[in-house]
């Protein structure tokens, strides 16, 4: 073992990690780091193990590979009120109830989408995975940044409508 290997974990090297591991992390009290570490989110009333578990739920009910971390992370930070805090206890212990008894330590910790899809599947019809789903559509949609990325201009009424502005170039058709 080398000096700097006993010096204890270095700030480069645990990004390193995280981004090898592909996982979030949780930087310190109320804060959790992308792999990528090029955003955190700070959480102040709910728990990170609670907002982890909302980011990975958000990107299985909606999943993306061309949308980053941050834009779910943007779309599921109004879950960290007061007003939502017993919603999100309750709906995260048993999200994670379930996946214990699936044999994993938790949802985050379930490597497979599709067995977390399994999971979420068997809570659809509940209050907290309604109250979710229902949020991500405008959390998560009606960021300006994400448009670009599924090709939508944003609404063209204050450019004249969409007859002048590419309506008829559909070539497909």
């Amino acid at each position: 073992m080398t000096s700097n290997e006993r010096k204890g974990l270095t700030r480069r090297a645990l990004l390193a990690r995280s981004v090898a591991a592909g996982t979030l992390t949780v930087i310190g009290a109320g804060f959790i780091a992308a792999p990528n570490a090029a955003w955190a989110l700070e959480v102040s009333v709910i728990s990170e193990h609670e907002m982890a578990t909302l980011l990975q739920m958000a990107r299985d009910i909606y999943p993306h590979d061309r949308i980053a971390d941050r834009f779910y992370a943007v779309a599921v930070k109004g879950y960290d009120a007061e007003d939502k805090k017993a919603m999100v206890a309750e709906g995260v212990a048993a999200l994670d109830a379930a996946a214990k008894a699936a044999g994993h330590a938790d949802y985050v910790s379930v490597g497979w989408e599709e067995d977390r899809v399994k999971l979420l599947q068997g809570m659809e019809d509940s209050a907290f995975f309604q109250t979710v789903r229902g949020g991500l559509v405008t959390g998560l949609y009606n960021q300006k940044e994400v448009w670009p990325l599924f090709g939508y201009e944003g609404e063209s009424f204050s450019k004249g409508g969409y007859i002048n502005r590419g309506f008829d170039d559909i070539n497909w058709l």
